[in-house]
């Protein structure tokens, strides 16, 4: 929370702001401005403040890259920088992002050599973002991300981070070392937590392969059984070694779900607890669907049931074309959001006029 600012410091403020003449969301670029002369007042460090210019730099530069493809699906995918031109991972990771681009959607990686490159190779030029760190022994951005407008240097993890997964809408995970495995557990955590929207995850390994196994057998024996984690968790993720399949398996999730947003209860309340959570789907369930799903998910429910809903008034034109179902959830019930996005695009409904659409 930010800490007030002086009256003349806030007159000095507005006198900044008009300026600039910025007229758009003046009041969160107020809340910025307030935060750096409140770094100056609390006479933070010089490596307190060179760590959060630095960071609000990047993100600055980040989103300017990211800017011009607002509203384009976009498919992040992690991996190793080690592997090589021809390796079974490289190849797989190619294949993977060539059939995301030809369904229009952009690829995000790492920028750096490997799988990254590769999934820049497949997606191509023009529909890749990269998004680099600044390592003393690593090589330069690939070949593939050297266009300044489609691609951006970190000096921090946590800010390239950010911008690796805040715009996705689809995670393919393929073998790594500690940094993939970060990556990897990153988004896990969020989604468990529900600190992140429900999005399709892949682990995706070469044909044959024994990485992700692996690495469900220690999540399941070691950290499940010690009651480090609810059984079932990984469940959210699909593990494959076929590229095919992971990329129907991300079709497939957006194929009749489309957004989620959250409605307080009353102006003012946060997000999530008794809050109403409206799903936006392509096809509106049947009667019979519905009673089905109130059946299936009432552990998950809060209080009433699952319901067809007008758009509310605060949604403006916001999806204008799509259904809505809303519900009230439990607290600890969002991470559990897959299972009933898993449901939605599985009713009869959906999937007929899913193969409707297609034909």
């Amino acid at each position: 929370m930010t800490t007030p600012v002086s009256p003349a410091t806030a007159d000095a403020i507005d006198d900044l702001l008009a300026a600039a003449e910025i007229t758009k969301q003046r009041t969160l670029i107020r809340r910025i401005l307030e935060s750096g002369v409140g770094l100056g007042t609390d006479e933070a460090s010089r490596l307190n403040l060179k760590i959060t210019a630095a960071a609000v730099e990047e993100m600055r530069a980040a989103f300017r890259i990211f800017e011009p493809f607002t509203g384009i699906r976009k498919a992040t995918i992690f991996g190793s920088a080690r592997t090589q031109p021809g390796d079974l991972l490289s190849i797989a990771a190619e294949e993977t992002a060539r059939a995301f681009a030809e369904d229009d959607w952009m690829v995000v990686t790492g920028a750096g050599p490997g799988i990254m490159e590769a999934a820049a190779t497949g997606a191509g030029p023009q529909q890749s973002l990269g998004v680099s760190i600044r390592l003393p022994f690593e090589e330069e951005p690939n070949a593939f991300l050297e266009n300044e407008t489609q691609s951006v240097a970190m000096k921090y993890f946590f800010t390239r981070k950010l911008m690796l997964v805040k715009e996705s809408s689809a995670f393919i995970c393929l073998p790594g070392g500690f940094g993939t495995m970060d990556e990897t557990f990153e988004l896990l955590t969020l989604q468990q937590t529900g600190k992140m929207v429900p999005v399709p995850i892949v682990l995706l390994d070469r044909a044959g392969g024994s990485y992700w196994r692996g690495f469900e057998r220690f999540v399941v024996e070691e950290i499940e059984a010690a009651g480090f984690a609810t059984p079932g968790d990984l469940e959210r993720v699909l593990i494959t070694d076929s590229a095919d399949e992971a990329v129907a398996h991300v079709r497939k999730f957006w194929s009749n779900y489309q957004d989620l947003r959250w409605f307080p209860v009353e102006p003012g309340a946060r997000a999530g607890g008794q809050d109403t959570l409206m799903l936006y789907v392509k096809s509106e369930p049947t009667l019979i669907e519905l009673e089905e799903l109130n059946e299936r998910f009432e552990g998950l429910l809060s209080q009433g049931k699952f319901a067809f809903s007008d758009p509310f008034p605060e949604e403006g034109d916001n999806h204008a074309e799509l259904a809505r179902v809303t519900l009230i959830p439990k607290p600890r019930a969002v991470g559990e959001l897959h299972r009933v996005i898993n449901a939605l695009n599985e009713l009869p409904s959906a999937l007929a006029a899913t193969q409707a659409a297609n034909e």
